[in-house]
């Protein structure tokens, strides 16, 4: 649901204590924090944490959630904070693998055969060769929807800065298609990263 006047007025509501009003805010908003920690952490297993993570931190917030901004933009600088802690908590910590072929083991556990998978994982691809500034910008603005002054609002900085983001990760997607769309670049493996660099 993108009607942020119900998704804010559920937020005021929960925040007296109306159970079915936290309910219906955490429906309408889920899917939209799922996307939005899924692409800026870039870690899709870390994926239902933060979102449990982010809801967690947002309802004990609630109360102090006067309305002056959507209900989303608010909830979504709440994820943003929190991708934000993990990574800063991941960084400091040494990384433990049983297995010197990671990769390999984290797509053997990705599931295959379900509707869109393909298109997914090329949509991710295509996310990853683009900068993580614009990659952010994108993703709120074309994926979630999200307004250019409420995502300004979100990342912490001028509308300008956002529209210009935004500007420059579509033309870095066109170029990519592009060049994936090439007759002489049919018979070669698609390597997006390179073709950025």
């Amino acid at each position: 649901m993108r009607d942020d006047e119900s998704v804010t007025g559920w937020a005021l509501a929960a925040r007296g204590g109306d159970e079915r009003a936290v309910e219906q805010f955490v429906r309408a908003t889920q899917l939209d924090v799922r996307r939005y920690v899924t692409h800026l952490s870039g870690d899709p297993q870390a994926t239902d944490d933060l979102v449990q993570d982010t809801y967690v931190r947002a309802l004990r917030s609630l109360p102090g959630f006067e309305g002056r901004s959507s209900a989303r933009t608010w909830l979504l600088t709440i994820a943003r904070r929190v991708v934000a802690d993990r990574i800063r908590s991941h960084a400091v910590r040494p990384r433990l693998a049983a297995t010197d072929d990671w990769q390999t083991a984290a797509e053997r556990v990705q599931p295959r055969g379900v509707p869109g998978f393909d298109e997914g994982v090329a949509l991710a691809e295509l996310l990853a060769a683009l900068t993580s500034e614009r990659r952010e910008a994108f993703v709120l603005t074309q994926l979630l929807g999200l307004p250019y002054a409420a995502t300004a609002g979100v990342i912490g900085c001028p509308v300008g800065t956002v529209r210009s983001r935004v500007a420059r990760a579509r033309e870095t997607l066109v170029g990519l298609l592009t060049e994936a769309e090439r007759p002489e670049s049919a018979g070669r493996p698609r390597d997006l990263a390179a073709a950025v660099a």
